[in-house]
């Protein structure tokens, strides 16, 4: 199977700029087809940690909430809480961060939402029966929308190799659990220099895995008790409990695709993705910094197909030239693969493969300049 990705490059003038093509993506998505009058339709965007300023701009969301709403659709702006302790870890500081980003109604004119609620754990169980899961734990927001529009920031990523579609859907629409089942297999692990032995953590844990060693009097998790919730890391104040990064690459990048084909659950042809391959940094959106750009800013594409999406975004940045002056060093050749000399240990291909394997899309496209 071929699926159409719709390309639209940065030429612009008086009649036809960036916003006039966000809009004719759209159209030629087929978002038609898929927002109905009165759906809740989730527009899934990443609203940059503080202090990174690489993430899609507010405005640009702004001719996607247009295009819903004259189809008479209910638009909202959402992302999941992260994993790690940070800007936007729980609903409040998230919220704040986006504000400060510029997400918020006047810009938008849609409600911005955190989708898996407070602090993370506002999830439903999809069922998926696939490889390494046969649920999985997806941000309730997202699992109760209509239809949702995936805006990606395409990227460089440490673990997958690059960030575009099908890790914002995978990673981007789990909750706190889902993340944490994604990145590790046992739970999590306390810093004990860092514990005070203050009991937050015993308190809030749902399994009651926490206790404090009567030695020490130090936090201590019971890895058969765990449920891998991740819900210590952030309620802690000392930022003693962290994430066990133990998890083999290829592993996880097949785990992060299973979320991705459970935040489609039961809206796979009206979810619509969209990326942006401008100021490519060699990292994820979720630092609190973004480095110079890999590559000069090439355009926006669109599909329905996710792999297919992030697919042809790969080819593009591989058949650009690099830019000098940036984390490839010397390796800027056009055609070199930009995120094998970013990450030689990670094959990015394995998620598009995998991907494909579950039946979320296909790795061979048509791209159609519009």
């Amino acid at each position: 199977m071929v699926s159409t990705v719709y390309m639209a490059d940065l030429r612009a003038s008086f009649k036809d700029n960036l916003f006039t093509k966000i809009s004719r993506l759209l159209k030629c998505a087929g978002l038609a087809e898929g927002v109905k009058p009165h759906s809740m339709t989730a527009i899934k965007i990443h609203f940059g940690e503080e202090g990174n300023a690489s993430f899609i701009r507010p405005i640009l969301v702004r001719p996607v909430v247009d295009a819903i709403h004259a189809l008479e659709g209910k638009a909202f702006v959402t992302d999941t809480n992260t994993l790690y302790v940070g800007s936007r870890s729980d609903a409040v500081t998230h919220l704040e961060t986006a504000i400060k980003h510029g997400f918020n109604f006047p810009v938008l004119n849609a409600p911005v939402l955190i989708a898996d609620g407070l602090r993370g754990n506002s999830t439903r169980t999809v069922k998926v029966d696939l490889r390494h899961f046969q649920e999985v734990k997806i941000a309730a927001e997202i699992f109760n929308a209509d239809a949702m529009v995936v805006m990606s920031h395409f990227k460089g990523h440490e673990l997958p190799g690059f960030g575009g579609a099908l890790k914002n859907l995978g990673m981007g629409c789990a909750g706190r659990e889902g993340k944490l089942s994604q990145h590790a297999n046992i739970s999590p692990k306390v810093a004990r220099k860092r514990c005070v032995g203050c009991g937050q953590c015993l308190a809030w844990c749902p399994a009651q895995a926490i206790s404090l060693d009567e030695k020490s009097g130090k936090a201590v998790i019971d890895n058969e008790s765990c449920i891998g919730c991740g819900e210590c890391i952030v309620i802690c104040p000392q930022k003693a409990i962290n994430i066990r990064w133990n998890e083999t690459i290829p592993v996880f990048q097949e785990k992060m695709v299973e979320h991705a084909y459970g935040a489609c659950h039961g809206k796979r042809e009206r979810c619509f993705f969209i990326n942006f391959v401008l100021q490519v940094s060699p990292a994820c959106d979720c630092y609190a910094h973004n480095d110079t750009p890999i590559v000069a800013d090439i355009g926006l594409l669109a599909s329905r197909d996710p792999v297919a999406l992030d697919q042809a975004c790969a080819d593009l940045v591989i058949a650009a030239p690099g830019l000098p002056g940036s984390a490839l060093g010397a390796e800027v050749a056009a055609g070199c693969d930009k995120f094998k000399v970013l990450y030689p240990e990670v094959d990015w291909r394995t998620q598009l493969a995998y991907a494909e394997e579950i039946g979320l899309g296909s790795c061979s496209y048509n791209l159609e300049k519009v």
